[in-house]
């Protein structure tokens, strides 16, 4: 473990700790940012007794955050902002994140942290493919690298071929970046007749999407490598926030730093440990942006408080399942990407790439596409057994229309796998 107390701290121990670091975040609010201390109904510290206090504080909204663009929920007070980081702002304003001195310490910490659970240490290479910039992937991946004293080739997103020629020339051990950039690595070691297994990469720290147990088992046979699913957002300080371990129980939270609820989506009730919810998160320790309850639309539940094989103590989250905001609706029938890519990766002869197209269509109603790469092993009968497990699975009976492999369009940043023709929109 980087920092064994904290990671084994017992929950008797842990709980006292959240409430102090929780009225600490309230109270910082309240001392730096009036506006944002009226939202939280002007609660005096003192006030949260119990963890469970908290469940009487509103909901943050990612909308609100966006109307608040640039500073209005900033918390910074006295200290000196070294550093931003937002989001895209493709569907809006952006939301920026300023970050204290304590800030980057404490997200070098955690990131460390997650290096060590996927059990990369001083001796690795890590080729961070992430990229630098606004986003927060890159940095936050190389500020852990550094923590732990690990050899950092900040090569950021795209240029694949020269990706692998580094990971074969300096004898990389460890990539990290977003989920499906292996999978543009993956078709260009084809293309180059390039083996993997020939080099010293052991190590993939993914995350910034969803992805399906299907694509992480496809990633790890292709590549020979052991994954480690990385949870966070820039809201809450980029990556780094939790990280399943090697006995894939759960995604470990650092929750004496972050403070995880599992919600209702639609009313915002608490629900209880086992239901599958909305994960709302309060940060305990972030000072430039603190985030009381915040809904970050990403669906999970909590799989376990008890201690982990790995020794581990903190609170473990399923997987996500999907984003609360990324459901499709189709003729009345409700389904995530994510439940489509594990329908498509069991099937003989179709590549990792596919995309949902949606037309509002004409007398007919709605029509769905789904475009898939496929090679000659899909036949017809491949094609029937996808159709008949669409439906049997999803009720979805969408036209299949098969594409050449590399015919559905690349993107260096997340892969868009729902184009909606109907609202004009993609994702």
């Amino acid at each position: 473990m980087f920092q064994s107390l904290e990671e084994a701290r017992g929950r008797e121990a842990l709980e006292p700790l959240q409430l102090e670091r929780l009225r600490q975040t309230v109270a910082r609010i309240a001392a730096y940012n009036p506006d944002y201390h009226r939202h939280l109904g002007g609660i005096d510290p003192r006030d949260l007794a119990r963890l469970r206090d908290l469940e009487a504080l509103p909901l943050l909204t990612k909308d609100r955050l966006r109307d608040a663009y640039p500073y209005g929920m900033a918390c910074a007070g006295p200290d000196p902002v070294l550093r931003i980081h937002m989001s895209s702002g493709t569907t809006g304003s952006p939301i920026v994140n300023p970050y204290t001195a304590a800030d980057i310490q404490q997200w070098r910490e955690v990131m460390a942290r997650s290096y060590i659970v996927a059990g990369v240490a001083a001796k690795d290479v890590i080729s961070i493919t992430a990229s630098f910039g606004l986003f927060t992937g890159g940095f936050g991946f190389h500020y852990g690298a550094e923590a732990i004293g690990a050899m950092v080739i900040p090569i950021g997103a795209g240029r694949t071929l020269l990706q692998l020629q580094l990971v074969r020339d300096l004898h990389v051990t460890v990539i990290v970046g977003i989920a499906t950039y292996p999978l543009r690595m993956i078709e260009v070691a084809r293309q180059e007749g390039f083996d993997f297994r020939a080099t010293r990469l052991r190590v993939a720290i993914l995350g910034s999407e969803m992805w399906s147990d299907e694509l992480r088992a496809r990633i790890e046979d292709e590549m020979g490598v052991r994954t480690y699913d990385i949870i966070g957002m820039t809201e809450t300080g980029g990556p780094g926030m939790g990280i399943d371990c090697p006995a894939r129980d759960g995604i470990h939270v650092w929750d004496d730093h972050y403070l995880p609820e599992i919600v209702d989506p639609k009313d915002g009730a608490v629900r209880p440990d086992g239901e599958l919810g909305e994960l709302v998160i309060t940060t305990l320790t972030r000072q430039g942006l603190p985030l009381v309850r915040y809904r970050t639309r990403d669906l999970t539940r909590v799989r376990s408080r008890e201690r982990c094989a790995c020794g581990r103590t903190g609170i473990r989250l399923d997987r996500f399942q999907g984003r609360a905001d990324d459901m499709v609706i189709y003729r009345g029938i409700n389904f995530y990407p994510r439940q489509v890519e594990q329908v498509l990766l069991r099937q003989k002869g179709l590549d990792h790439e596919y995309q949902i197209v949606l037309d509002p269509g004409g007398a007919r109603g709605e029509h769905m596409v789904l475009c898939v790469e496929a090679s000659a092993e899909f036949d017809q009968a491949a094609e029937e057994r996808l159709r008949r497990e669409l439906h049997d699975f999803l009720s979805l009976t969408p036209e299949i229309r098969r594409l050449a492999i590399g015919e559905i369009p690349r993107s260096q940043g997340k892969a868009v796998r729902v184009v909606d023709r109907r609202a004009g929109r993609s994702g």
